[in-house]
């Protein structure tokens, strides 16, 4: 139930979609409403999730780490993977976000004969995910050239070295194979593998089956079934000037109102999700703190003023009880 519950909810949304336009005629609803209704949820939960979490106190450094901190002059400190300076910290996150550094460190375990434990390395996943990330985070900048009447230099410069291979017509573009099979792959994986397998909710499979089924309604978008490219670029820019023009809706395939919607529930979903570890990384106490607890101590600013009761004052409240109970005073 796990997996045939997501992977249901993504085929009644695409259904709905088809039967929202096709049948219904519902284009406005499909076509602007939603998109706006899925922006405005995005922004205000993503500002909302980061305003919460900016809130949440720290007492104490607690930065994960897997290498020799900084200690005595003669012994070799490790500055990115245990950085005790704000520099040691940016080049670990920069690291972190770009390339997957504590992802590239993963190993996996296999129970073999004798009987006894074995690690070995485990790059698979890993690459899956760079591959994943990078390639959505591509095909979102490509896209932006909808939104502009004249599509800029760096766009121009992204598609020409994603579809250099020039496969066919319309030109191949890479990342498009790269993010089905990323996204193929991490899906495989959560079957294949017991143990992630048993660990596994609803939740970590819908966002893949949705992005799965935007990726499969894109390629189909311009592979196979054609829509009308000028109908779309002039609704993005209308949605973009909040000035969308109606008539251009009856134009545009039913295709790109499924892709649309799944895109939208994406969005609206996505503040709810795990999918929010894009803005939690930065927020996270064990990546964004210098490890510096013995050089540099650490005081939590949402501390209030609490009242102690020191041992003095408790020795003044019962002084003479602990005296006929034979206790030493420092007090007579």
């Amino acid at each position: 139930m796990r997996v045939l519950i997501p992977f249901f909810t993504v085929l009644v949304l695409v259904l709905l979609a088809f039967a929202g336009v096709k049948l219904a005629n519902l284009h406005f609803l499909f076509g602007v409403l939603i998109p706006y209704a899925a922006v405005a949820i995005f922004i205000t939960g993503f500002i909302y999730r980061v305003i919460q979490w900016g809130r949440s106190p720290v007492p104490f450094r607690i930065p994960t780490t897997c290498g020799q901190m900084e200690s005595l002059p003669w012994i070799k400190q490790n500055k990115l993977e245990n950085p005790s300076t704000t520099i040691g910290v940016i080049g670990r996150m920069l690291l972190e976000v770009l390339l997957f550094r504590s992802l590239f460190r993963n190993i996996k375990t296999d129970f073999r004969e004798g009987p006894k434990f074995s690690y070995g390395s485990d790059k698979w996943l890993w690459m899956a995910g760079l591959a994943f990330h990078w390639s959505f985070l591509i095909i979102l900048v490509r896209h932006l050239r909808f939104f502009s009447l004249n599509v800029p230099f760096l766009i121009k410069i992204i598609e020409s070295l994603d579809s250099f291979l020039q496969i066919g017509v319309p030109l191949f573009y890479m990342t498009d194979a790269i993010l089905l099979g990323a996204v193929t792959f991490l899906v495989i994986r959560r079957f294949w593998i017991p143990q992630v397998r048993y660990i596994s909710l609803a939740a970590d499979y819908f966002p893949l089956f949705l992005i799965l089924g935007i990726a499969l309604s894109g390629v189909l978008m311009r592979y196979f079934f054609k829509v009308y490219v000028v109908g779309v670029k002039e609704l993005a820019m209308g949605l973009l000037n909040f000035s969308p023009d109606p008539e251009v809706l009856n134009s545009i395939g039913v295709i790109f109102y499924i892709h649309l919607f799944l895109l939208s529930v994406l969005f609206a979903y996505f503040p709810f999700s795990k999918l929010m570890h894009m803005g939690g990384v930065f927020l996270s106490p064990t990546r964004n703190l210098a490890n510096n607890n013995r050089a540099v101590r650490h005081i939590n600013p949402w501390n209030y003023p609490v009242h102690v009761h020191t041992y003095e004052e408790y020795e003044d409240d019962f002084r003479e009880k602990m005296k006929k109970a034979g206790l030493p005073v420092e007090k007579e």
